[in-house]
């Protein structure tokens, strides 16, 4: 137990992410909480640092129990409408630094106001704090279930947590019930109180509700627990088939014998429950499938009718094609029709079946035979040659054009040449053509070469007798290092091709992996890399709306296009060549040419890395919808803690003001009366002024701030804008020149400003200097300055000054909301000025309003 104690105090904050675990239920009352306090307490027992972040017991006897002995945090208690309510306090459980929390309701919804929407928000800042949670949710608050479960029960879930949240926990633990013991529990009273007990088994909580919720449950972590082996046989390298669960692939040829193939297939699936059934074809690289479209059209409908799915992969390799595709699905068993090959091609060759047999290692293949064997084979062999079609059609002209020149050359030297020159010679003719053409044109040309060199050069002459045993030696060996060298060519052009493929693959991953780090992650870039690596026609990104129907693969209406690069795009996966589903919603559908079985790999990771980019996409849109909401919750936030203040000030002298003169128990003089009357009116003058600073600004940030432009003279605005200033007027010195011209402006406008500018200016200035008040003239412009000796503004925040809201400093004891600058700043500029501060010499702060000189009419 010491051991654990030290290990948690010496965690640094932050060193590494905490780890999640979560309890998942069916419905409430399954006992979640319960499992999660009883997990608390034996970690407790272990020596592990336990604290309850926050448990919500809902009047459970039992559950309450279990806190007892569990140190549980305060929470955080919040204020909405009126209302008092509890929240969990991140702050607190952060600076505590337990190893584990407990957390109930992973899916809750905060009270506004709270620093997070989400409960699940508050949890990922505790688990980014190096802090282990343990936490529950029910199966209906999934996201991607919320529909369907609405579908079932007819209740809409309002609070909801995205999938991905849950399938990152590092642990799902299902807590199951059957529904008639849940039910029971009910009834006992253990979930609710008596008096909710009989509308809930009425409603919610009927058997069948309970059942299809189970069932959604289960099946929800049945795919949890497949994707976290798929990850472990990723991660360790595991390319042989684990059979966790029954996959049924059935291969078809396009052929007649494809229905029987299926109905075989699926009765085999139907043996263990929940099995998949799949169904694959291998088509040629060239894109000459050499099968019935429309018996494969059939095929695939009667598949997924049977609630199987069908796929089309491309390979010049049938058997290493298939069994790539059922690794790479991990299938556990394989289902393929009986030959329908001559015996005699079974002789030559051992076909698809049992070299498929041979190699197929732990996944089990059903050989069925069909109708159509004793039909024979109808349809014409695939070539699976591995040289382009120019080079084969070259060797052949070699062969056949070489080897007659060759032999018309060397008839006349017959005396000159012994037999093992002349061999030498044919034999370096066969391997040109080997390496020009390959195994075919290169066995044809030696046997060739056999016989020319048997009647024209091999004692007796024109005869096919050999006369000398070494001389037939000699030709057998020459047909036999022929044939060698022209399989060593095949070979070794079968594996070039293979290493280019591989280093093509390895490029295009290592492109992708540098697009990723690069963050290059727009969709478009994205899917036209693809296009452009495969020279594909088009690439789309489709995702499913509303839920999954039988026919929703082929039906437009259930998807949308999230984002496409070339041609015409997919309205459906059917509509493609090749599809890659991403994840329950998203589907990659690709046209132009059917890609190869190990094409699928590059593919797979580039429709991962789509749905990346969309996911960062879509969150980036949320981020830049929710700034403008956020900017202005900050201004209102920020309005509201200066209102509340300064409204209150001049409210309060006003109403004590009239309350006194109300007051008929006391006599006032005279003098105190009006004092009092003084006091009143300067208080409401002052919230006239903020009420009407308030107006002003709303209009401008809204734009329908009215404006009358024409000239004005500074001498006929100064003294109405120094009376506005009241007792603080006689604190300011007008100093305008009379010769200046007259300024465009809008004449209530601008002695706004000036009493927002001088009423702040004489604010900050010492009671022993006087605010000076100045013009000048230059060019097309006036210049107003008003100059003040108080304590300046750092020239680093000349503009932080001019923000809504804002007082440098905060400095206490001056009131206003900060927004005379901000307003002055707008104002001046909706009139075509300008308003900037600069130091006084000496000290203090000069605000600079430049004008555009009037024009008259």
């Amino acid at each position: 137990m010491s051991t654990a104690r030290e290990a948690d105090a010496a965690r640094a904050p932050g060193a590494a992410r905490g780890r999640l675990r979560v309890y998942l239920g069916a419905a409430p009352g399954v006992g979640k909480t319960y499992a999660m306090l009883a997990q608390g307490r034996r970690a407790l027992t272990r020596g592990r640092d336990v604290v309850v972040g926050l448990v919500e017991t809902h009047g459970r006897a039992r559950t309450a129990e279990l806190i007892d002995g569990l140190e549980t945090l305060p929470r955080r208690t919040l204020t909405y409408r009126g209302a008092t309510f509890t929240e969990l306090d991140v702050d607190a459980v952060i600076a505590r630094k337990p190893k584990i929390a407990l957390i109930d309701e992973l899916a809750h919804t905060n009270v506004p106001g709270s620093r997070n929407a989400k409960r699940w928000q508050d949890i990922e800042e505790i688990l980014d704090a190096g802090i282990d949670v343990i936490s529950t949710v029910n199966i209906q608050h999934l996201e991607s279930l919320n529909d369907v479960v609405e579908q079932i029960a007819g209740v809409p879930q309002r609070e909801t947590v995205p999938d991905e949240v849950v399938r990152r926990a590092d642990q799902v633990e299902l807590v199951d019930m059957s529904p008639e013991a849940l039910r029971r529990r009910l009834a006992h009273g253990n979930v609710y109180p008596p008096e909710k007990i009989d509308a809930a088994l009425s409603n919610y909580f009927r058997e069948g509700n309970l059942t299809a919720l189970r069932e959604l449950a289960l099946l929800w972590v049945a795919g949890k627990v497949d994707e976290q082996l798929e990850r472990y046989r990723a991660d360790h390298g595991i390319a042989g088939t684990w059979e966790a669960r029954e996959r049924v692939v059935v291969a078809l040829t396009g052929g007649p014998e494809g229905d029987t193939l299926v109905r075989r297939a699926a009765r085999i699936a139907a043996r263990t429950q929940g099995a998949d059934l799949l169904a694959v074809h291998v088509t040629a690289p060239d894109g000459l499938a050499g099968a019935d479209p429309a018996h494969l059209a059939r095929q695939r409908t009667l598949v997924e009718s049977m609630g199987g799915t069908y796929h089309q992969v491309v390979g010049d390799d049938i058997p290493r094609a298939l069994l790539d595709f059922a690794r790479g699905v991990n299938a556990t068993q394989l289902v393929l029709g009986a030959s329908r090959r001559g015996r005699f091609a079974q002789v030559l060759s051992p076909g698809v079946g049992v070299t498929t047999t041979a190699r197929s290692g732990s996944i089990d293949v059903h050989m069925i035979t069909h109708e159509e064997v004793s039909k024979g084979l109808r349809r014409a062999s695939r070539s699976r040659a591995v040289l382009t079609r120019r080079r084969r059609l070259a060797g052949w002209a070699l062969a056949v054009a070489g080897l007659p020149a060759l032999t018309a050359a060397l008839v006349p030297l017959r005396g000159t040449l012994a037999l093992p020159g002349e061999i030498l010679l044919f034999l370096l003719t066969v391997v040109v053509v080997a390496l020009v053409g390959g195994r075919s044109p290169a066995v044809v040309a030696a046997v060739g070469a056999f016989g020319l060199l048997n009647w024209y050069f091999t004692p007796p002459l024109n005869t096919l007798t050999v006369a000398e045993p070494e001389n037939l030696l000699a030709l057998f060996v020459f047909v036999l290092v022929a044939a060698t060298v022209s399989t060593v060519v095949d070979l070794a052009a079968r594996r070039t091709r293979e290493a280019a493929r591989a280093g093509a693959e390895a490029e295009v991953l290592s492109t992708l992996a540098g697009h990723v780090l690069r963050g290059e992650a727009a969709l478009p870039s994205l899917l036209a890399r693809l296009r452009e690596t495969f020279t594909l026609t088009s690439v789309t990104l489709l995702e499913r709306v509303g839920p999954a129907g039988p026919d929703h693969r082929s039906a437009p209406q259930s998807w949308r296009i999230v984002a496409t690069s070339g041609g015409p795009p997919c309205a459906s996966p059917d509509d493609s060549d090749t599809d890659v589903q991403v994840d329950d919603r998203l589907v990659l559908a690709v046209r132009g040419h059917l890609l190869d079985a190990s094409d699928r790999r590059v593919l797979e990771a580039f429709a991962a890395e789509a749905a990346v980019a969309l996911r960062q996409e879509r969150l980036r849109q949320e981020a830049e919808a929710a700034r403008p909401l956020a900017e202005a919750d900050r201004m209102r936030t920020a309005l509201l803690a200066a209102v509340s203040h300064d409204l209150r000030t001049p409210l309060a002298s006003a109403k004590a003001a009239v309350d006194s003169l109300r007051n008929t128990t006391i006599e006032w003089t005279p003098q105190d009366r009006a004092e009092l009357l003084a006091t009143a009116e300067e208080s409401l003058a002052r919230l006239d002024r903020l009420v009407a600073n308030l107006l002003d600004m709303s209009r401008l940030q809204a734009g329908v701030l009215g404006l009358t432009l024409h000239p004005v003279a500074l001498e006929d605005v100064m003294p109405r804008a120094i009376d506005d200033l009241g007792p603080l007027g006689e604190r300011v010195q007008d100093d305008i020149p009379g010769d200046l011209p007259e300024i465009m402006a809008d004449p209530a406008l601008l002695e706004r400003i000036l009493v927002n500018l001088m009423s702040n200016a004489v604010r900050y200035s010492p009671p022993e200097h006087r605010v000076l008040v100045t013009g000048s003239h230059y060019g097309d412009r006036v210049e107003i300055r008003v100059i003040d000796r108080g304590p300046g503004i750092p020239p680093d925040a000349h503009d932080q000054v001019f923000l809504p809201f804002q007082r440098l400093g905060d400095r206490a004891g001056h009131t206003g909301v900060g927004l005379g600058l901000a307003l002055s700043r707008g104002l001046a500029e909706a009139m075509n000025g300008t308003l900037t501060p600069d130091e006084t010499p000496g000290g203090g702060l000069t605000m600079i309003i430049s004008m555009p000189v009037g024009e008259h009419r």
